[in-house]
């Protein structure tokens, strides 16, 4: 089956996902995405293993309309992409896949109604992300959704909202279709132990993750206080990650004489494996999340995970008290007791780490690339319609 995948950019995760989907395909996969929005490296990591079948376009053009914040729906970006409707035919698909329903899904449907294409939606949103989303916009989703032949979502969150707020028959969407590059993750023991770690007491507590608002990172510190207000031997906490938040929260450690919480800043994608396995949980307290990548990553570290309930993997990922704990970030006292449940479990985290391993295990790059093929089969079916 002749696949082209249309998505604006992509990360180093995606790369492992459409090398399995290309062998599925007979190495037919064709993936489109913009030269400037997309990274140098994972661009070169795709091209180098599908060739000259990775399109990279350029001279997009973006228009930001409403006010810009780091939570989904605050704005609206409208890009324009000269040419992207060619470069999308003139790979002759069997079957299109839009990413989502905005950024150049448009560019999808339109292929797809001009040629009567099938058309898969790569869909990762929950109804905690789309809270924000206005009545036009709920609107365009549901209409659009007429036009879509099958929908491959991250999980059970994503998909319920496909069903109650889009109307979307359940029989056309399937689950699983996000993975993490986990397999270089398990090879952080071999590494020497990141300088910002070596002085932090044990258990330490990693968050991983952009320093805007959205991430939870306040919350986090202020719920860390409390913790450590009841419990000083609480252990440590590093922030791996950059953002515009990070001056203000720097200061609110200060503030706060937190002795033990630590700020690395931006670390290399490869130097990673070699973080979690330093660490001996990981924290991830979002705001708002589709499927957070650093939890199946810390997953396949073998780390166990203290998971926000506005993260859209947790009911897959998170099975509290085996692997982890799930806990509500805008809840301060919540934060606490989660952290000193854990620090207090300090010699069974080990132990919850390769429960981490078991679960995440089953959410590979080829199990995500089995799910997309199999919402483009179903898709193919639509089209042709029933058999007479």
């Amino acid at each position: 089956m002749r696949i082209t995948w249309v998505n604006p950019s992509f990360g180093h995760y995606r790369v492992p996902v459409y090398r399995e989907l290309d062998v599925m395909s007979g190495g037919r996969l064709h993936v489109v995405c913009s030269a400037s929005r997309t990274d140098e490296e994972p661009l070169a990591a795709l091209s180098a293993a599908l060739g000259d079948r990775v399109i990279a376009v350029r001279g997009e053009r973006v228009l930001h309309v409403g006010r810009r914040t780091s939570f989904a729906n605050h704005g609206t970006q409208v890009p324009y992409q000269r040419g992207l409707l060619r470069a999308i035919l003139q790979t002759d698909p069997e079957c299109l896949i839009g990413e989502g329903f905005f950024q150049w899904t448009p560019a999808a449907l339109a292929a797809s109604l001009r040629r009567r294409i099938p058309l898969v939606i790569a869909y990762e949103r929950t109804a905690h992300t789309e809270r924000h989303a206005g009545n036009l916009r709920q609107l365009y989703r549901r209409r659009v959704s007429c036009a879509v032949d099958a929908i491959a979502c991250n999980g059970t969150l994503s998909r319920d909202y496909c069903v109650s707020a889009l109307g979307f028959a359940p029989e056309r969407i399937v689950i699983g279709a996000m993975a993490a590059d986990t397999g270089r993750m398990e090879s952080g023991t071999l590494a020497a132990e990141p300088p910002a770690v070596r002085s932090l007491p044990r258990p330490r507590f990693l968050f991983v993750g952009e320093l805007v608002v959205r991430k939870g990172a306040q919350e986090l510190i202020e719920g860390w206080a409390r913790a450590v207000a009841t419990r000083r031997g609480l252990g440590s906490l590093l922030f791996v990650g950059e953002g515009p938040e990070r001056s203000r929260l720097e200061s609110m450690v200060r503030t706060l004489g937190l002795d033990f919480v630590r700020f690395a800043g931006r670390v290399h994608y490869g130097d990673m494996p070699a973080h979690y396995a330093a660490c001996d949980a990981l924290v991830m307290p979002t705001l708002e999340d589709n499927w957070s990548l650093v939890v199946p990553e810390a997953m396949a570290a073998g780390k166990p995970v203290l998971c926000s309930v506005h993260n859209g993997c947790w009911p897959e990922l998170v099975h509290d008290g085996e692997n982890g704990w799930v806990f509500d970030p805008l809840d301060r006292d919540a934060t606490a007791r989660v952290l000193l449940t854990a620090s207090a479990a300090c010699e069974h985290l080990q132990e919850m780490g390769l429960a981490s391993q078991r679960i995440a295990a089953a959410y590979t790059p080829r199990s995500a690339a089995e799910a997309i093929f199999a919402a483009c089969e179903i898709a193919v079916r639509h089209r042709r319609g029933p058999a007479r």
